[in-house]
C-alpha cells in the first residue's frame, strides 16, 4: 500500500506539473528578472532543448566559452560548441550570457609561456589577453548581451586581497582593468560583469566591494557584479544576502545571480574522497531544508527585483550537476529545482508560490 500511495503522489505531482506546464519558471518571473541556465551544446538538442525552452529564457555556456575550450592554441580557436549555443539563443529569441573571458582556471598554458617555455612579459600577456577578448567578443557582438569578464580574482585567504594567479603574478591588478577595457572596446553595448563565489560571506564581500569600488572610481567600464550563488541549505542567511545586494548595488552596479544551486552539503573547497558511511542520500529532512532555503532565497530576490537583472541556475536538473563528484569523489548532489527525471521538486513549487 505504501508503494502504491507513493506512486499515486508522484503521478498527481506530474499531472499537476503538466497542467501548469504551459508556464515555466521564466513565465512566473516574467515581471521580475530573466531566469537562465548553464548549458552545453548537447543539452540544447532534442527533448532536453525543448525542456530548457519551457523553463528558461536565458542561457550561459557552462564551459564552451572558457578560454581553454574556445582558444586551446595561440593561433587556433574552437568555435563549434559556442557557435551552436549562441545560434540556439538567437533562433529562440532568448538571452545569452558569455562566460568567462578571464579566469585563473581553464586557461591554456600557452597564454603564460613563450615558445621556449619561459614566462611571458606583462606586455606580451596583456596583448594575448586583448587578442583573445577582442576575437571572442567581436564574434558574438550583438548576440551576447552580457559577459562575465573577470572571474574569481579575489583570494580565498581572508588575509589577502587578490588571488595570486599567473595573471596577477605577471600583470598585477592591471589585468582586471585591461580585461574590462578590451571587452568594452570589442562590444560597447554589452553589459560587463565581475563574477565570484561566496560573495555573501562578510570577509569576502568586503574585499570584493573594495575591488569593485576601485574599478568604479577609476572609470573602468564595469556594469555589474555576478553573485555566483553556489549556496547550500546552510548558507547564506537572509541578512547576508540582503547586505550583499544592497552593498554592491550602492555602487550603481547591476546584480545578477549567475550560477545558482543549493547544495544539500556544507561548502567544501578542497577535493577529497567519500568517507565510510558518509551521508549521501537525498533524505526527507534534506529535501525539507532545501525547499525552505530556496523559498527564502527567492523571496529576497523578488524583493530586490529593481537591483537583480538576472538569475541563472548552474545546470538544468539533478540528473547532471557539476557538484556530482565535486569536491567529494563518489558523492551525488541534488542542488536544483528539478529531479533526476526533470520533474519539479517541492522546492520548485515553493519558488513559484507568490
Amino acid at each position: 500500500m505504501k508503494i502504491i500511495s507513493t506512486i499515486m503522489i508522484m503521478l498527481l505531482l506530474f499531472c499537476s506539473f503538466q497542467k501548469k506546464g504551459e508556464k515555466g519558471l521564466k513565465d512566473y518571473y516574467a515581471s521580475y528578472f530573466p531566469i537562465g541556465v548553464a548549458v552545453s551544446a548537447n543539452s540544447l538538442k532534442g527533448e532536453s532543448g525543448k525542456f530548457i525552452l519551457s523553463q528558461f529564457n536565458s542561457i550561459t555556456p557552462e564551459n564552451a566559452m572558457k578560454m581553454g575550450p574556445i582558444h586551446p592554441l595561440q593561433n587556433r580557436f574552437f568555435w563549434r560548441d559556442a557557435d551552436s549555443i549562441v545560434a540556439f539563443g538567437v533562433k529562440n529569441n532568448i538571452k545569452v550570457r558569455g562566460h568567462a573571458l578571464c579566469w585563473h582556471e581553464q586557461t591554456p598554458n600557452w597564454m603564460f609561456k613563450n615558445s621556449d617555455g619561459s614566462q611571458v612579459t606583462k606586455d606580451s600577456l596583456l596583448n594575448r589577453l586583448k587578442v583573445h577578448i577582442n576575437t571572442v567578443v567581436k564574434r558574438y557582438k550583438g548576440k551576447i548581451y552580457a559577459w562575465d569578464v573577470v572571474n574569481e580574482a579575489i583570494d580565498d585567504d581572508s588575509t589577502k586581497f587578490l588571488r595570486n594567479s599567473d595573471w596577477y603574478k605577471i600583470c598585477g591588478e592591471d589585468f582586471i582593468v585591461k580585461a574590462f577595457e578590451y571587452a568594452h572596446e570589442a562590444d560597447p553595448d554589452a553589459k560587463l560583469f565581475y563574477n565570484d563565489y561566496n560573495t555573501e560571506r562578510p570577509e569576502k564581500r568586503e574585499r570584493i566591494f573594495k575591488l569593485l569600488q576601485k574599478l568604479a572610481k577609476a572609470g573602468v567600464p564595469i556594469d555589474g557584479v555576478g553573485l555566483q550563488g553556489h549556496w547550500s541549505i546552510f548558507e547564506p542567511t537572509e541578512k547576508e544576502l540582503v547586505t550583499a545586494i544592497e552593498k554592491f548595488s550602492s555602487l550603481g552596479l547591476d546584480v545578477q545571480i549567475t550560477e545558482m544551486d543549493v547544495s544539500v552539503y556544507k561548502w567544501e573547497k578542497e577535493k577529497r574522497n567519500l568517507l565510510p558511511n558518509e551521508q549521501q542520500n537525498y533524505t526527507a529532512e534534506l529535501e525539507k531544508l532545501q525547499t525552505e532555503k530556496y523559498a527564502s532565497l527567492f523571496k529576497t530576490l523578488r524583493k530586490y527585483k529593481k537591483n537583480i537583472t538576472g538569475v541563472t541556475f548552474w545546470n538544468v536538473s539533478d540528473k547532471y550537476t557539476w557538484l556530482d563528484e565535486y569536491p567529494v569523489k563518489g558523492r551525488k548532489n541534488y542542488p536544483l529545482l528539478f529531479d533526476t527525471n526533470n520533474q519539479p521538486k517541492k522546492a520548485f513549487w515553493e519558488v513559484i508560490k507568490f
